[in-house]
Order: structure tokens, then sequence, then C-alpha cells
């Protein structure tokens, strides 16, 4: 009890405007998302897109697993087109047990009812409820549909790419004749970018059929542009024989593609791009050269997603679940049955249980199953957080000394930080948990009452809460244990009527009061500034005296023996830990005799595997590796630039997952 202060206690979360749900009620936060509870509390003010206050929105779009013998019929039967609509592309596979939706309130308050619909639904992830997300699907599907017949599916080896900002007529991307080798490109915008939390407004405007493309019929939102739309768009700019980009992209309403990098494009060229890094001799050391690549990758033709600007934006990863599977089913629905098909997604997050338990990662190893390993491979990032102390892990033994975090929250963080402690594990009976209690100091010494499972509530008050703790016997997140969310509003806003918190050093207590030990992981989420972006996002972190901050040599990777809670092994991307996608990690070209490893990569193998115990399941190593640095001192690869022609230089594991899917196409 620093500071003398009295312990405050935790007032009940409010009623829910969306959803109707009593958030304060016995049972109210079991199973379900608690990111959504706080949502409501929060009257939705982290997701506002530009000045003044959020509006409620009217639809909630949700990423929903089924219970086992139940397929996306069954939801359509037992639901209502008024309150859940279902894009169609869900309706290709036979026996698939995932979907995303546009829901409103008849939805939650057939789940509370305990009707048909809630023997389907065995749980529910909130998206990210911003613009074309909160309105309803155009064309939903209606219980009886059948999948829709798209005229020219494309058959053979298909590249996949889902990303952000990407050049779809770049020369990189064209065919001999010059003819696009995007034989679909879906954009899920339905307005300009980058937009999202945080951001504000500015040129906001919904973008245009005539221009951007039609909404394609499958997914209800977004726009498509076919090879066929971009080669005469490439026409129509032709002059002298030279596409002039500017003025092309202009006229689809690409204008993120006015910067000079997009991650995206980078991303696809290191995956199907017209050239290769090799290894060439000079001056008696290895150096790389690019050289055309005339592989399979570098003719194949490819299906590009762009992902919605509020992903882009809003790095914490909240509307990922949504959109990837879209874009994921999207591409599915554009290819043959026997198209063998190759995708690859350089996104990520940093919190969720890394158990491939989310909803997310189940769904893809979902896909993967029906479909076939070898018709459809999935290819993801390994992460680039493995310096950035977002992860602690810590056993807390019966009656011992409770884990005690130290999470510094940064001054001038215009976004909403958040911290998840999972706890426990399949082999562990949920009682385990019951006398587990969590205690939150604030800076400058005000304490609040500790919480105990079962139990949730904000503070200073219902109707203006600037922080809430969440803590489920169960939680939508993840199938094993229990997550306990601590979400804080921003630090600083340009607006005085918002709600902050202070900056600072939270402590986080975790005790275990019961009889079996408990095994603690806490993940601070992702909350960095996406390329291209002004977010004013600023990346919390754990601290810790023993965590050892020297920048000597064997500082960067993780000493078993060092007894602090923070631990680089962990740091992992947070939709790559199910069982069937394939997650490269980073190494350098130019490799070091003390360390081949891109300092912001997970290892392989694991320098910190002896530390015991861990929870069950978690993974924490990619399953191979590939250069994303040219060295120690010249960080990240060369890839295409906006325009053709145009080399830039990107790090990361983002740029090492594409390599991987090329090898592999």
């Amino acid at each position: 009890m620093s500071g003398g202060l009295t312990p405050q206690p935790w007032l009940p979360l409010p009623k829910g405007e969306v959803t109707g749900t009593d958030w304060s009620l016995p049972g109210s936060i079991e199973g379900a998302d608690p990111y959504l509870a706080w949502a409501e509390a929060d009257r939705f003010e982290g997701y506002r897109l530009g000045e003044g206050r959020a509006a409620q929105p009217k639809w909630l779009p949700v990423a929903i697993e089924l219970h086992q013998g139940y397929g996306v019929q069954d939801l359509l039967q037992a639901a209502d087109e008024k309150w859940l609509q279902m894009p169609k592309a869900y309706l290709l596979l036979a026996g698939l047990r995932f979907c995303t939706a546009r829901v409103k309130r008849g939805f939650f308050a057939q789940l509370r009812k305990r009707s048909d619909l809630a023997r389907i639904v065995r749980r529910f992830e909130l998206g990210l409820p911003v613009e074309e997300h909160t309105g309803p699907l155009k064309d939903p599907a209606c219980p009886g549909d059948t999948a829709a017949t798209v005229a020219q599916r494309v058959g053979g080896k298909v590249m996949g790419i889902i990303d952000g900002g990407l050049a779809m007529a770049h020369a990189a991307f064209l065919g001999p004749q010059g003819q696009p080798r995007v034989r679909y490109f879906w954009r899920q915008d339905e307005f300009d970018g980058p937009y999202g939390p945080g951001l504000g407004r500015r040129l906001h405007s919904r973008l245009t059929d005539h221009r951007a493309g039609p909404t394609p019929a499958e997914m209800g939102y977004g726009h498509e542009l076919t090879a066929a739309d971009i080669r005469s768009a490439m026409t129509r700019f032709t002059l002298n024989g030279s596409v002039d980009e500017d003025d092309l992209y202009e006229h689809l309403q690409c204008w993120d593609l006015k910067h000079p990098v997009n991650h995206g494009t980078v991303v696809a060229s290191l995956a199907a791009g017209p050239w290769l890094t090799t290894s060439r001799m000079s001056s008696g050391a290895q150096t790389p050269e690019m050289h055309p690549a005339g592989d399979a990758a570098s003719q194949a033709p490819l299906i590009a997603v762009q992902l919605d600007w509020s992903n882009v934006v809003d790095t914490s990863g909240g509307a990922m679940n949504v959109s990837v599977l879209d874009a994921l089913m999207y591409i599915l629905n554009r290819v043959t049955d026997d198209a063998q098909v190759v995708v690859n997604i350089s996104w990520g997050t940093l919190a969720g249980p890394h158990d491939g338990t989310s909803v997310l990662e189940a769904a893809i190893d979902h896909l993967i199953s029906l479909r076939g390993a070898e018709r459809l491979q999935v290819f993801i990032p390994a992460g680039n957080g493995y310096q950035d102390r977002t992860h602690a892990n810590q056993t807390l033994l019966p009656g011992g000394a409770p884990a005690e975090l130290h999470w510094h929250v940064q001054p001038d963080d215009r976004t909403q930080s958040f911290l998840e402690l999972w706890l426990g594990d399949p082999e562990l009976p949920e009682e385990v948990l019951q006398d587990v209690s969590i205690e939150v100091t604030l800076p400058g010494g005000q304490v609040l009452e500790p919480l105990t499972i079962g139990h949730a509530g904000c503070w200073p008050s219902a109707s203006a809460p600037r922080l809430a703790l969440i803590f489920p016997r169960k939680t939508a997140l993840g199938r094993n244990g229990t997550c306990a969310l601590l979400a804080l509003c921003p630090t600083a806003s340009n607006d005085p009527a918002d709600r902050l918190v202070p900056a600072g050093v939270w402590r986080v207590k975790v005790r275990n009061g019961g009889f079996h030990p408990v095994v603690l992981d806490a993940y601070v989420e992702r909350d960095d500034v996406a390329l291209g972006t002004h977010t004013g996002a600023r990346q919390s972190y754990f601290l810790d005296a023993m965590y050892d901050t020297s920048g000597n040599i064997d500082s960067f990777v993780d000493d078993p023996g060092l007894p602090t809670p923070i631990r680089r092994s962990g740091v992992f991307n947070s939709i790559g830990t199910g069982q069937k996608p394939m997650v490269t990690g980073g190494v350098r070209f130019a490799t070091s005799a003390f360390d081949p490893a891109a300092s912001y990569s997970p290892r392989l193998p694991d320098p910190d595997a002896s530390r015991q115990p861990q929870r069950v399941g978690v993974k924490k190593i990619p399953n191979t590796l590939a250069v994303s640095d040219e060295s120690a001192a010249l960080w990240g690869v060369l890839g295409a630039g906006s325009r053709s022609g145009g080399v830039v230089r990107l790090y990361g594991t983002s740029c090492a997952s594409p390599q991987t899917a090329r090898k592999n196409f």
C-alpha cells in the first residue's frame, strides 16, 4: 500500500449499450471476449476515428467458432438476418466450423437465453468495430444458399498475399507481355486511408465502385479489381509506352501508394518478384547480389488482399481475426478446388494464448485440414519483439511471494494499452486458480483492491472509466486456462475531454493463495506505429532490475539462470502459434561468430528452453529461418518500392516469411 493511500475498490462494469449485456452480473464475463467488455465500458472510445466522441456502432464484427458437429448452415438456420450477417464466402467448404459475421443486439440476447444459437456457437472474438465493419453486409448469406460460382477461378500454383499497401500494377508483378499477374485484388476498405485509432479523419472519403472496383459478392464489403480491370486502367494511363503510376493509383483511389515504401509491396516482391538475392565473393567476403529469378514464384498468378487501414493502424491486431480470416476465404473462393495455394501473411501481434488456440489460429489450422496441406500452405513471420520486454514468465508458488510486474506505460501515448495475464493449462483443474488474486497499483501509489477470478471491475467510475480489470474463469481468447485483461486509456490527448491514465510504472501483483503451483505468462500487447502512419502510439514494456540491458554480446539472449521474470523467449507472433502454418524467424546474411540471428527475432533453438515450468503447448521457436538483415550493422533486405524500378530496404521477420513461402512454392 504505497504512499499511505487507502486501497480503492473496483466498480462494477456498466451495462453495454450495443450488446445489451449487463457486464456486472455474475457469470456475464465467463467465456466472453474481455476486449468486448472493455469496449462497452469505454463506450468504444478506443476505436474513435477523429475529433469528438465515438459513436456507438450499430453492428459489431466478430470471428466465430462453432461447436463440433455444427457448420455454418446450422448457424444461419439458428440466426436471423436482422441481427447476424455472414459473408457468402464461408459457404465454400463443407464442414467449416469457423466464420466471421456482423452481429447486432439480438445475437447477444439469443446467447443469453441459452437458445439453439447458444448450443451452436462455441465462442466468438470481437473484431475492430470501425467504419465498414460497423454496418450491414451487402447481400449476406441466407439459409440454404450455396457457394457462388466464379467465372474465372485461378488454377495450378497460386501465390496469395495478405498485407497492406500493395502496388498491384508494379512491374515486379507483370508477366512477359506486360499483363498483370495479380488475377484478383481485394481491397477491404470502404474509405480512403490511412485511418484508424488515434489517427483522425483528414481526407476521409468513401471509395467509389467505378474507380476502386465493385464489392465482391462473396464478401459483402470492400472493392475488387480483376486482372482485366488493372490492365484497362494501365492502358488508360500509358503515355509513350510508359505507365504513369502516379495517375494510375490516384484514379484507383490507392492514395496510400503515394508513399515510396509500402509494406505489402516489399513483401509481395520477396514472395513473387522477378529477382532473387544470392551470395557472391567480394574482397574475400560473401556479399548479397540480386539477379533474375526465373523460378515458379516469379511467374505465378497472384491473388492479393489489401487489409483495411484499420488493421494497419491498429497494430494491436484488434481487427486481425476478422480481416485475415475473410482474406483467406476470399482467396480460396477465387481458386479452383485442386489449386495449390501458398499464402503469406506478414502481420502479427504480441498478446494472446500463444498455444494455437485463439480463434484465428484455430481457424487457419481448420482451413488447412479441410483443404489439405498439399493444396493450402500458410506462412507467417515469427515477430520482431524479441528485445521489447513485452513478456514475463514466472511460477506462482502456493502461499509464496507474489509475482510483481512493473509495467512501464509511456508518456504521450495517444492509444490504449493492454496487458494480458495468462494462467492455468489443460492439465490443471479450474479450482486451482480459485485463490489467485491480482492487485494493481497506479503510478503515484494509489492501490486498487485485489481482484479474484470470476470478477471484473473498472475505475474510477462506471460512467467514465479510465481502466478496467477483467478476470474470467474461461475466456474466448483461448481454449486453455484463462486470461485476465488489464486495459488502460491513453496517457495523452489533444482533446481535454478525453479520459487519460497517468504515465509511469504500473505495479501488478499476482498472488497464489492456493495449494498448487500456477504458471503465469504476461504479455503486453503490441502498440507501436506502423509504416506510413502517425498514430501517436508508444509501446509499453516491463521493467526489472535483473533484466540485462548492458548491450554486451551475450545480453541479447536469455540466460536460463538469470532470476528475472522478463523473458525474451516467449515473445512470439501470436497469430503464428498454430499447428499447421510455417513460421519463419530472421537471421543475418553476414553471420556473426557470436550470434547469427537478427536481434529482434525469436531464436532457433530456444536459448531459454531449460527454464521450467512452462504452460502446456506454448510455442516459442520458429519452424525455420530466413535472411532478414544483411548484417549486424545493416539491417533489412532489398525489395520493391512503390513504383516500378524502385528498390527499398525493409527489415523484420515480415521479410523472412515471404522468402520461405517462395522456397516452398
